[in-house]
């Protein structure tokens, strides 16, 4: 099938059968309509982030490559088949898998998982890097495995969500759906909440499946495709949904931003909104990345707008992570930014090593982690 490359603001996207998300570097064009905007002086101050250690793992290329965090403990991987572990910032073992891996790391302290183009599925012990056992899922995982309750969730590139056993590999059930003919090639995986999981999928749907078997609980719409082209329908969530408390939340691409009844699916709100990086959530509000630049939040409970950050348009903000009394972006020249949870002004700013952060910042006790596409590994703490 012959793909159609498309040049979006922000991003690049392969369109075909299954399409690919691939960053666009506002960088290389002079266009005052796409160039990002100038980082303003921060006044006053309210936090600190404070740096913690720095590792490099290799360059994340044309993948989007998380690290996860297992107590103390950093695992990290770069498409070259590095995959290594760091405690506090010292490394503690690395080795070299023997091939391209393409997806996030997954780790539960016992075991790390990886995926490959190919759609294999690979597993380490967490202690020393031996290797465990492999297994093959339908199509390249793109999206990091999530361990869970005994088994390890992996979702491939074709949206098919399989549970293989931690220890051995083997299958325990698999979920698969119908998807639209154009869709977007993402990175997202799944979201493990208590005895279950929650997945967003193209065409703008959302669904709770029974972690022990794969049923389905509830499926919901964040939004419904719509306009004239196949192109103007595509209304695909590429991010991870999120759960709190009563309520799960989801936004997708040209769509919307919604919550949900997390017991049933019953919508509680939505907001017109496009986003390709995702939301983050607390007691008070959903904060969301817009596909423009802006970080948004809106009321948890119904749907109000708190605030809206203008100030990094095409700056390509991540998913936000909400941590301590602030909501952490990083950003398409490295940047990770600090935005308070109350109004939405800049707290703090600090710089990584100019490339992009393309994965969502990660919690790391009371900081945050990010891994750059250059490769490196940030840690850092906030006062």
């Amino acid at each position: 099938m012959k793909t159609l490359r498309l040049i979006l603001p922000l991003a690049a996207l392969i369109l075909g059968g299954c399409s690919t998300i691939d960053k666009y570097n506002p960088f290389s064009s002079t266009d005052p309509k796409t160039r990002p905007a100038e980082l303003s002086v921060i006044d006053p101050v309210t936090a600190r982030m404070v740096p913690l250690w720095r590792a490099s793992i290799g360059k994340s290329q044309d993948y989007v490559l998380s690290p996860a965090v297992a107590g103390n403990a950093v695992y990290a991987a770069s498409p070259d088949g590095v995959l290594a572990r760091f405690d506090q910032g010292k490394e503690r073992w690395r080795i070299s898998v023997g091939q391209t891996l393409s997806g996030g790391v997954g780790a539960d302290g016992k075991l790390v998982a990886v995926g490959t183009p190919k759609g294999e599925v690979l597993t380490f012990d967490a202690e020393t890097g031996a290797a465990k056992w492999k297994a093959r899922v339908s199509s390249e995982v793109l999206a990091a495995p999530v361990l869970a309750e005994g088994m390890v969730v992996v979702r491939s590139g074709d949206s098919h969500i399989a549970a293989l056993e931690a220890a051995d590999g083997k299958r325990r059930w698999i979920y698969q759906r119908a998807t639209p003919s154009l869709s977007l090639r993402s990175s997202v995986g799944v979201l493990a909440v208590p005895g279950g999981l929650l997945a967003g999928f193209p065409g703008g749907k959302v669904v709770a499946l029974a972690l022990n078997n794969g049923a389905v609980a509830w499926e919901t719409v964040v939004t419904t495709p719509k306009g004239a082209t196949e192109l103007e329908r595509m209304a695909d969530i590429t991010s991870l949904p999120q759960l709190n408390d009563r309520h799960a939340c989801a936004v997708a691409f040209q769509g919307r931003v919604a919550c949900f009844d997390a017991a049933g699916g019953n919508t509680v709100w939505s907001r017109d909104i496009s986003s390709l990086q995702g939301l983050d959530m607390d007691g008070r509000a959903v904060y969301v990345s817009d596909d423009k630049g802006a970080v948004q939040a809106y009321d948890r409970n119904s749907g109000s707008s708190l605030w809206r950050q203008a100030k990094l348009t095409n700056r390509q903000p991540s998913r936000p992570l909400v941590i301590g009394g602030y909501v952490a972006v990083g950003d398409v020249q490295g940047w990770v930014h600090l935005l308070r949870r109350d109004d939405g002004a800049f707290g703090a700013r600090i710089a990584t090593d100019g490339s992009p952060i393309v994965a969502p910042p990660t919690p790391l006790g009371n900081g945050l982690l990010v891994q750059t596409r250059d490769g490196g590994l940030f840690a850092f703490g906030i006062e």
